[in-house]
């Protein structure tokens, strides 16, 4: 089994999307462990919705390029996201591999590690939380330094809604 991350953000109603897209993530892999989600503004112009984001550790055998187009595309399908030419645009969920063991990918559609993680807060500090001893494989640098270069202060923890995230994870595994 391989140890994947996957990033969770959403800025249409979020609270929803996040707990479904999680529902539906746990049907196709194993989740492991959830970071603390937190509250963020959105990248881009101003004026759009806060983003809930947060970061599954996960456990699977389905390959990265697979579980990237038909797991995680689908979930987003299914929950309403309009993938359109602005980068920015809001979001019912966006689900991004971050991580996929030490793999090193760059092709089309799929760049493992994620290249924004050294530059995005909301990636880099709830992968810290996970797996505090990580090291990105594609440069040798440590989650630890990462995270900490990075603002906190933009970026509220969801204590909360993380903990109702948590409980349904551990409840819908004790169910499966």
């Amino acid at each position: 089994m391989a140890r994947v991350f996957i990033g969770l953000g959403s800025n249409i109603n979020p609270e929803q999307n996040v707990r479904q897209a999680l529902r539906l993530l746990g049907r196709a892999v194993r989740i492991v462990a959830l970071s603390t989600f937190y509250r963020a503004q959105a990248e881009g112009p101003p004026g759009q919705p806060p983003f809930y984001n947060g970061v599954a550790q996960v456990e699977t055998d389905i390959p990265p390029g697979r579980l990237k187009h038909s797991v995680l595309r689908r979930i987003e399908e299914e929950l309403g996201r309009q993938r359109t030419e602005d980068k920015y645009a809001p979001r019912t969920i966006d689900l991004d591999v971050l991580l996929y063991d030490d793999l090193v990918v760059a092709e089309e559609g799929l760049r493992i590690p994620h290249p924004q993680i050294a530059q995005r807060a909301f990636l880099a500090i709830p992968l810290q939380e996970l797996a505090p001893e990580l090291t990105l494989p594609n440069s040798g640098r440590p989650i630890a330094e990462i995270a900490a270069a990075l603002a906190h202060h933009k970026m509220e923890p969801l204590g909360d809604y993380t903990e109702v995230l948590r409980k349904e994870m551990e409840d819908g595994s004790r169910q499966g």
